[in-house]
């Protein structure tokens, strides 16, 4: 068992965080949370998202990438990691040899709800992101099989529920032409993929 160290660490010492473990972490108040491993329904929904938004991307010719398990800094000392965010390429440049935690907004933000991370990504993420000011976020919940858009208007968030064969409306995406179910389906392995 790996113990996480009780001490405080400083944003810029998680960066190069390294307990020779494969473990990731987040940075929260200046301690360091451990992220339990996904589970395979969270790596194939991630996948299919990841896959769809960049393709996208190419489609539009957006200056933009798609990076899963990247960073993002919330605070001073506070850095999440997201499931999948969407930067621009300019924001990718400035960290091109550094950690990927990205300290200015990316313009799209995806967490794929787990059992243990629903306060997370409801609650603390929810009010991080808003502060950071990233316009758009995108809460996957398949325990509840719903996506919840926020969109960020005059720093909170306003936020639109979509469930089964409801197309998933997006102000980054505003071309995006997939439903709910489609997500969830490509989580679950017994309707092929």
């Amino acid at each position: 068992m790996v113990s996480t160290p009780v001490t405080s660490i400083t944003f810029e010492e998680y960066l190069i965080y390294d307990d020779g473990s494969d473990f990731h972490y987040e940075l929260v108040d200046g301690k360091l949370e451990l992220m339990n491993p996904p589970t395979i329904q969270h790596f194939l929904i991630v996948d299919f998202l990841d896959t769809t938004l960049k393709a996208e991307i190419k489609r539009r010719s957006s200056p933009w990438l798609c990076f899963r398990e990247s960073g993002v800094r919330t605070g001073r000392n506070k850095s999440r990691l997201t499931d999948l965010c969407v930067v621009t390429l300019e924001q990718a440049r400035e960290l091109l040899n550094a950690s990927a935690v990205f300290q200015s907004p990316p313009l799209l933000i995806v967490e794929v709800v787990s059992p243990e991370s629903v306060k997370r990504d409801y609650r603390h993420k929810r009010s991080e992101y808003a502060a950071l000011e990233v316009s758009e976020y995108w809460i996957v919940d398949s325990l509840k099989g719903k996506i919840s858009v926020l969109l960020l208007e005059d720093g909170f968030y306003e936020e639109t529920v979509f469930t089964e064969t409801q197309k998933i409306v997006s102000r980054t995406f505003p071309e995006l032409a997939i439903a709910v179910d489609q997500v969830f389906t490509a989580g679950n392995l017994s309707h092929g993929s």
